[in-house]
């Protein structure tokens, strides 16, 4: 994480308690997809509280030496510049293989038409080349990571966050 990402996530950090700090088992900085136009595509998505899940290749945390996710993580999601955009704090974090990612979870994703035809066109098109590149074979039956977050920050101009005393 650079200085400019670091202090945007202590700007939010800050209006924690200790014990809420505390509770924070990982913080990283990332952005989305693998191209400018998705990265910052899913950015503005996230930032305006569309897009609240997101999937990966299981086979790719391990090929990329990367951490598994966790509940609680914070992540500073960045566009494809590396600038700061929002923070998401991790909610749910499952597996399934491709073919049984539902059309809840492909809406929750919140990219192009939100419908499961237009998600499995699209993720299976990525994921291929994902497999291609990472040289892993991919099928409809590869295992994917599955996580559902929330915006935590900025918050909204209509909310306030409540400062445990």
């Amino acid at each position: 994480m650079n200085t400019e990402q670091q202090e945007y996530l202590n700007a939010y950090l800050a209006t924690l308690s200790d014990e809420e700090r505390q509770a924070v088992p990982e913080t990283i900085a990332e952005y989305f997809c693998a191209d400018e136009y998705n990265a910052n595509e899913c950015a503005r998505l996230i930032d305006q509280g569309i897009k609240r899940a997101s999937c990966s290749l299981k086979a790719c945390y391990e090929i990329e030496n990367e951490p598994y996710p966790q509940v609680g993580r914070l992540t500073v999601v960045l566009n494809w510049a590396q600038q700061p955009v929002c923070i998401i704090k991790v909610t749910e974090v499952s597996e399934c293989p491709f073919d049984q990612v539902t059309a809840e979870f492909a809406a929750a994703e919140g990219e192009g038409d939100k419908s499961y035809a237009w998600w499995r066109q699209a993720h299976l098109a990525f994921f291929e080349q994902e497999g291609r590149t990472l040289g892993v074979p991919f099928t409809t039956q590869s295992p994917l990571v599955l996580e559902r977050f929330e915006k935590v920050y900025p918050f909204d101009n209509h909310e306030t966050k409540q400062v445990s005393a």
